[in-house]
């Protein structure tokens, strides 16, 4: 989708820049999204099952003029209680995280390089992390638990034990 106008009220919106990833599975009721950044009318909109980051900024009356639409991917079905970030055209590109080299771990199985997924990692590979040990991993698990999934890699700093130090050092290192 080129920079069209969604629902009449500006360029499209998308959600390339989303802070939360979802699953992409759509749920059996409708999915609550904040919409903020760089849109007409930023806050929560509620839409059906199966909407897309386009629905979405279509609801939060369209992109403005400022608003960074390469960025984004508009096709991307929604999670609920995700926040979805339009960027502004002005905004330095994210730098890309640091992926560290592949590790063996326990049994000598290397594993995989990259970010780790807050939201699907065990305990055993968020202990993989430097500064992260067994209780520190379970305690990110039990955080993970009790609210479903983390939807920003700043919500690391609600679980007791990881401080801004720790919080900086981890954030090249994990994504959601």
């Amino acid at each position: 989708m080129s920079g069209a106008a969604v629902g009449g009220a500006g360029p499209a919106v998308g959600a390339g820049a989303v802070r939360a990833s979802g699953t992409g599975a759509a749920s059996s009721g409708p999915v609550v999204v904040d919409v903020v950044g760089k849109v007409r009318r930023p806050g929560l909109v509620r839409l059906p099952a199966g909407s897309r980051v386009a629905d979405a900024g279509a609801a939060a009356g369209g992109a403005t003029d400022a608003a960074a639409l390469p960025r984004i991917n508009l096709a991307r079905v929604l999670s609920d209680g995700e926040q979805v970030v339009v960027p502004d055209a002005d905004d330095p590109l994210p730098a890309p995280p640091a992926a560290p080299a592949a590790t063996s771990g326990p049994g000598g199985a290397a594993r995989p390089s990259g970010p780790l997924d807050l939201n699907t990692a065990t305990a055993a590979d968020l202990d993989e992390l430097p500064g992260v040990g067994p209780v520190l991993a379970g305690r990110i698990v039990e955080w993970r638990s009790q609210h479903q999934r983390f939807t920003r890699v700043d919500e690391l700093a609600e679980v007791a034990g990881i401080g801004d130090k720790v919080l900086e050092r981890l954030r090249p290192l994990v994504v959601v």
